[in-house]
């Protein structure tokens, strides 16, 4: 799962200021919290049989769940089963054993509301499968007064809200909102809607009928096995999954979906394979252009893990107000709509990531589980890490390596503030493992694996711990197994300091030639004393990159101690040193270098992230007054990879030097002819900067352009000259539905704060996809500061709706900092109080308290 919430940083600089203490806290409160094992189990689900129906109106399921279970070990008299918030019909023993099947009531205690304690009529041994059936009702929804148990309610980190099971637009009154029902499982939510026991560590198979009425489709695990249309105009859909899976990896799906079907051919390992996507009618011509790369996406997966994916087929399915970035259900993954996009949208962005990332979980997290939620890294770091090899593989190294660098400024952004071991068995709450740890700094910490032993090794040791825990559960000792026996060595250490140590490598290096050497004064800087846990010195293998003569030479040390010196060989003095030269290490390298070494080094080194890193040092304040600097800005114009064009077009932005002339003509160039998007949407914002008149024949040219992002920064460039024909040329856009045309068109209309845009910005807030609307709401806060009282007061109940229940935390933040323009009214300082207590997710609380609010 990709929670959204990882990216609200991003849009909150302030949180990466914390002050060490503030880090210290964090990190003592959960290293010292209470100890989180996997869960015991006296029982064994075997096997869930499913009746559901649903219940529109009371947004309610009624269920007959069969479930076939034995004891684990030790012989059981009773047995306990998670069941949420649920109203019990009857539970019965159904004895199989005969001819014809009997079913015997029996006694249970449900005084809690969340486990189902049932008394068995004799004590069975784990040779003795036994079968419960529970009639019941499931009322998943929490709004609803006492009708799931508090402690159930407004999780964190993987989701804002576990309920299970959802319910949108159940009266059908919500105009262009589809009716669909979806459930989201992780982590133990399943049991709102399903019993269960709701645990990473027990797996089963099941057999789930779905009645829905007709005209609906429907989605659940495994092969849709048959299809009943009943007397009373609905239909049942029996869905059969005969390979087992965590129950939290169960799903269910409903609505009038569009159905797309690909393939794939049979291999030597498995059969024929269906792929389908369920998308929203609108975007059926689009699926095959969002998804179509997931069939070679998992031939790529096979041939990299070396284990064919085993289950039944895979389907993929956009649902609204999805309560996540995507989750990985066995056999069918639901995304959040923001992946559905029109070509146009395509243009700017697609999501392989996140395709990428459900996808490899069904060799990571659905074939082989976390036994416990401690052991999260073992699903989620394997899932990011394959986002990075499939860019590698589809896309390039220099993709690969942008996303990999990402991922490192991600982890470092919340370290400035929490730093644990990525396996946390002492943590407050479960959901807390959902962070950049177990994520990003996860996948980091598996690709500095992957250098440590080599490419075979590597594929070979995860193809070994796939196979040995199949259809099981592991822990981190296991896959450090898996690697020890694939390479013959002792890898504790690596384990030790990685997985089950906080914090990261701090480098410093310094440097210093002598005829005949070059010598390497390194000292490891991480906080290791005032802290307990954290690592002194980190052992690593690093590489070193020596230019003599332009003749580049690599070596190879070994980081060991807290402070080292690294003697190489060295003829003459060289023009760059470039430690740590594939960029493997997790965490940061100081390394002082001169303006003209960093050049030196873009100029030579071949890799993105050293092209990247020399771009960036020689970008500090005052450096377009240097020459070679800008020269080498106007070389990287026509760097291969767009990132680093985008950065050097982004670097000569209030250029006004000797060459602007040349700047600017590179610049209108890539504008309009640069095949990146990002590339001639950053020109179109520099050439902004220049001021030149001239330029707004190109701004008014680009508003033709085929990306929405390209077109939302020429319409902002070209108001900006405040041109004869800019109302005009606005109305163009105004009925627009992407979200930065139209935060475009809202900022031009928020000047002039016409009151009679009013309705035109509280419809145009309808349109626009929940993760677009941040910008757009600010600049509907800038129209409001500028409005008279009774706009603004009438605004109220918009914002404060987007802020308390809009699925997406980018709307909830956009929302609550436009009411932050308005705080002259009355009541309005305490309506956002209000809104930050009920704030449900703990991201965007400590947004909220790190802004001082």
């Amino acid at each position: 799962m990709r929670a959204l919430l990882t990216y609200l940083l991003l849009l909150a600089p302030w949180l990466v200021s914390a002050q060490t203490d503030t880090a210290r806290s964090a990190f003592y409160q959960t290293r010292f919290g209470p100890y989180n094992p996997s869960r015991t189990l006296a029982c064994d689900l075997l096997h869930t049989d499913l009746d559901l129906r649903f219940d529109w109106t009371k947004q309610q399921a009624t269920g007959t769940a069969t479930l076939w279970l034995k004891p684990w070990f030790y012989p059981q008299d009773s047995v306990a089963i998670d069941a949420k918030g649920f109203l019990i019909g009857s539970v019965t023993l159904i004895d199989t054993n005969r001819t014809k099947p009997t079913t015997t009531p029996l006694p249970y205690v449900y005084t809690d509301g969340r486990v189902l304690r049932v008394k068995l009529p004799r004590t069975y041994t784990r040779a003795e499968p036994f079968a419960i059936r529970i009639t019941y009702t499931a009322r998943p929804n929490a709004a609803r007064p006492n009708e799931l148990p508090k402690t159930e309610r407004g999780s964190a980190g993987a989701t804002s809200d576990d309920k299970g099971l959802y319910f949108i637009n159940p009266d059908g009154k919500q105009a262009g909102v589809p009716r669909q029902i979806w459930t989201q499982g992780e982590t133990e939510a399943n049991s709102c809607w399903f019993p269960t026991i709701d645990t990473p560590n027990e797996k089963m198979t099941q057999d789930f009928r779905l009645t829905v009425e007709s005209r609906y489709r429907t989605l659940s695990n495994g092969r849709l096995v048959s299809q009943t249309h009943n007397p009373d105009g609905t239909r049942t859909d029996r869905w059969v999954q005969t390979l087992p899976h965590a129950p939290y990896l169960a799903m269910v799906g409903v609505g009038e979906f569009a159905y797309v079907r690909d393939s794939l051919p049979p291999t030597a390992d498995r059969k024929g394979l269906e792929v389908s996507y369920y998308v929203e009618p609108a975007y059926e011509k689009n699926a095959r252009q969002i998804f179509g790369r997931t069939p070679a996406m998992i031939r790529f997966f096979e041939q990299a893990f070396g284990v064919p994916y085993v289950w039944h087929k895979y389907s993929q399915m956009v649902v609204r107000d999805f309560v996540s970035g995507a989750m990985e259900n066995t056999t069918a993954t639901v995304h959040n709509e923001a992946v559905q996009m029109d070509a146009r949208q395509m243009v700017d962005e697609n999501s392989d990531a996140v395709i990428a990332h459900e996808l490899a979980h069904h060799w990571f997290g659905d074939l082989v589980t976390c036994e416990s939620w401690a052991n999260l890294p073992l699903n989620e770091a394997f899932a990011t890490y394959a986002e990075y090899l499939w860019f590698e593989h589809a896309k390039g190294p220099d993709e690969a390596e942008l996303h990999r660098q990402s991922d490192l400024f991600q982890y470092l952004s919340e370290a400035e503030t929490k730093q644990e071991p990525l396996i946390r068995y002492r943590h407050a709450d479960r959901e807390d493992m959902f962070d950049a740890h177990s994520y990003q700094k996860g996948g980091l910490v598996l690709h500095l694996l992957h250098k440590v032993v080599g490419d075979e090794a590597f594929f070979a040791s995860l193809k070994r711990y796939l196979n040995a825990h199949r259809f099981g559960t592991a822990e981190v000792a296991d896959l450090r197994e898996a690697f020890e026996a694939v390479t013959g060595q002792d890898l504790n250490w690596f384990f030790e300091q990685w997985f089950l140590a906080p914090g990261h490598a701090v480098v410093r290096v310094e440097q210093q030639y002598t005829p005949g050497r070059l010598t390497l004064q390194v000292r490891q800087r991480q906080d290791s004393l005032s802290i307990p846990g954290f690592v002194s010195a980190y052992r690593v293998p690093v590489l070193i990159d020596v230019w003599v003569k332009g003749k580049r030479t690599r070596y190879e040390a070994w980081l060991n101690q807290t402070e080292q010196t690294i003697i190489l060989p060295v003829a003459e003095q060289p023009e760059l040193v470039l430690f740590d030269a594939d960029y493997r290490l997790v965490g940061t390298v100081e390394h002082t270098r001169s303006r003209a070494e960093w050049l030196f080094q873009y100029t030579h080194a071949d890799t993105f992230r050293a092209r990247v890193e020399s771009l960036t040092r020689l970008l500090e304040p005052g450096a377009l007054t240097h020459t070679d600097v800008v020269q080498a800005l106007i070389k990287a114009l026509d760097d291969p990879f767009w990132k680093i064009r985008q950065m050097a077009v982004s670097g000569l932005a209030n250029y006004t030097g000797d060459a602007v002339s040349v700047v600017e003509s590179r610049l209108r160039q890539l504008a309009s002819r640069d095949p990146k998007s990002a590339v001639r949407t950053e020109a179109l914002a520099t050439l902004s900067t220049l001021r030149n008149p001239a330029n707004s024949v190109v701004f008014r040219q680009a508003l033709a352009d085929s990306s929405y992002t390209v077109v939302s920064v020429a319409l902002v460039s070209y108001l900006k000259g405040k041109p004869a024909d800019a109302d005009a040329i606005v109305a163009q856009f105004a009925n627009e539905r992407n979200g930065s045309v139209l935060a475009a068109v809202a900022d031009y209309y928020a000047e002039a704060a016409d009151p009679r845009r009013y309705d035109w910005f509280t419809q145009s807030i309808g349109k626009i996809r929940p993760t677009e609307r941040y910008e757009f709401l600010l600049a509907f806060g800038k129209y409001l500061l500028l409005s008279s009282q009774s706009i603004q007061k009438k605004s109220l109940p918009t914002l404060e709706a987007i802020a308390r229940n809009d699925a997406s935390p980018y709307a909830r933040f956009g929302a609550y900092q436009a009411l932050g323009l308005l705080l002259d009214l009355p009541g309005v300082s305490q309506l956002r109080a209000d809104i930050r207590t009920a704030e449900k997710d703990p991201q965007l609380r400590a947004i909220y308290k790190q802004m001082g609010e």
